[in-house]
């Protein structure tokens, strides 16, 4: 397929690629607030490309400052109504959009592996994780409560929940729909309105679901405003939107409380960030089910090794790391790469060629370190993949601690063998980085794999599992990893404040 042609999309319609058609008649996907579908203010666009050839998909709003006060105007009325809704009637709109979910979930899966690269069996699966969320958010809305405090007896003293009102939720690229489902019923259920910003690499799943959803939630409840920086930095510094989340990098959360504190308004923010995770392994666990979790880990067969909770240093026991390595590297090996539109695809492209060409260069910088490739470390051969972003899974050995390898989030679908054999020299090591969000242990001793998980500066830790995560229990980093949690009751209850109410009984 040649750049100057573009893939069919419509999100409006959920439905994804048939045929291809000239890059001058691109369709343009309108962005979804108040109710409606909006060019938006200032006319601007920006073309959307397919991941893995870069086809033209569409062109989209480029939303600025004014396109947020016209969004916020209309769901800051929209939320005084929803708010005011009994937590089991907004519990029922969340499963509404729950079902019609599941009703598209095929369409939805290919417009996700179309628009970033992801498998289309993995789309798949969160997909119908993401109508899972919205149900099992649905529920939650009545657990938000306060508490009575009985500190006299000459009046009542208690707390309530209130939500913010309107709530800005920023996304990453690598779980499109999933991030959407998780990020809009987390905040809906406890009585905000979301202006949602997806990806501009990746805004079509969110367009999608406001597409399903615009009969179901009322209008001004949920928004989808789509643009680049330009529109991060508006809904960060606009006063009306107290409440911010951002799933991304550590520098762009960095600039999102710097611009912040430049409105001159004091916001509550959270973030979930990057990781340089660390999975242990001792001498006593056994080799092949250590060297599949360490694939597992990886999520080469989800996101192409891009998120943010991959086990990407491996620390192997010197005693067991030959034979667990004997079992990862065929592993790897197999793993099969293609067209993400292809079901039987395991591991499809990386987001951009800048992805690929970022990871090669860490590649690169490793052997240079003396770490040595033993799988991957390059593009596949094959001549279909050649005009896309593909990159093989990569596992370096021999990594010094001292390389980036070891040290900076790749973010990309390469593993970090290292060795140990003193266990306070390995925690001291997994403990070293700025990072903090996963990390996994693996051993049969129960009560060390307790102590290393207390040890371990991690907000979320495996024992004996890697990149399972519930979302009934909550998911946040420590350190540059993040500030909250997502998921579990932690996230819901984020999106409220608390008021003391103190009646005298005169």
């Amino acid at each position: 397929m040649s750049r100057q042609e573009t893939v069919t999309v419509s999100p409006m319609a959920t439905s994804a690629v048939v045929h291809t058609v000239p890059a001058e008649d691109a369709p343009f996907a309108p962005m979804f607030h108040s109710g409606s579908w909006h060019r938006g203010v200032s006319g601007r666009t920006m073309t959307v490309r397919a991941a893995a050839n870069g086809a033209t998909l569409a062109e989209v709003p480029n939303a600025t400052a004014a396109d947020v006060d016209e969004a916020f105007d209309t769901a800051r009325t929209a939320q005084k109504t929803w708010a005011a809704m009994a937590p089991s009637e907004r519990g029922k709109v969340l499963h509404r959009v729950a079902d019609a979910i599941d009703a598209a979930q095929d369409e939805l899966a290919i417009l996700e592996a179309f628009d970033s690269g992801n498998p289309v069996t993995a789309m798949r699966r969160d997909v119908a994780k993401g109508a899972e969320i919205f149900r099992h958010m649905a529920g939650l809305g009545h657990l938000l409560n306060g508490e009575v405090i009985p500190v006299s007896t000459e009046g009542l003293h208690y707390t309530r929940r209130y939500p913010y009102g309107v709530v800005a939720r920023i996304v990453a690229f690598n779980h499109p729909f999933l991030f959407a489902c998780g990020r809009v019923s987390s905040a809906m259920v406890a009585g905000n309105s979301v202006l949602l910003k997806p990806s501009e690499h990746t805004p079509f799943a969110a367009l999608a679901l406001a597409r399903l959803t615009e009969d179901i939630i009322p209008p001004g409840v949920f928004s989808v405003l789509t643009g680049g920086a330009e529109l991060g930095a508006a809904l960060t510094a606009h006063r009306g939107i107290e409440r911010i989340s951002f799933t991304g990098s550590v520098g762009t959360a960095l600039k999102i409380s710097e611009q912040a504190a430049l409105s001159g308004h004091i916001k509550s923010m959270s973030f979930e960030l990057g990781g340089k995770n660390p999975m242990i392994v001792l001498p006593d666990a056994d080799p092949e089910k250590v060297a599949a979790a360490a694939v597992r880990g990886m999520n080469f067969t989800a996101v192409q090794g891009q998120s943010c909770g991959s086990t990407t240093r491996l620390f192997l026991h010197r005693d067991i790391a030959a034979e667990v390595m004997k079992h990862l590297i065929p592993r790897v090996e197999a793993i099969r790469i293609g067209r993400p539109d292809d079901p039987e695809t395991e591991m499809g492209c990386l987001i951009s060629q800048e992805a690929v060409d970022r990871c090669l260069e860490f590649i690169a910088q490793g052997v240079r370190d003396g770490a040595k490739v033993v799988a991957g470390g390059r593009i596949p051969d094959n001549p279909e993949l050649s005009h896309g972003p593909y990159l093989l899974p990569t596992v370096l050995v021999d990594v010094p601690d001292r390389s980036i390898c070891a040290t900076n989030e790749i973010f990309g679908p390469v593993l970090s063998v290292m060795e140990w054999s003193d266990l306070d020299d390995v925690l001291q090591r997994a403990n070293s980085l700025s990072y903090g969000l996963t990390a996994a242990v693996w051993t049969n001793d129960v009560g060390r794999a307790l102590r290393i998980a207390d040890a371990l500066e991690s907000g979320y830790v495996w024992i004996n599992d890697v990149e399972f995560r519930h979302y009934a229990v909550p998911f946040g980093g420590w350190k540059d990893s993040g500030i909250g949690a997502e998921y579990g009751l932690d996230e819901p209850m984020s999106f409220t404040r608390s008021k003391t109410i103190v009646a005298n009984y005169g």
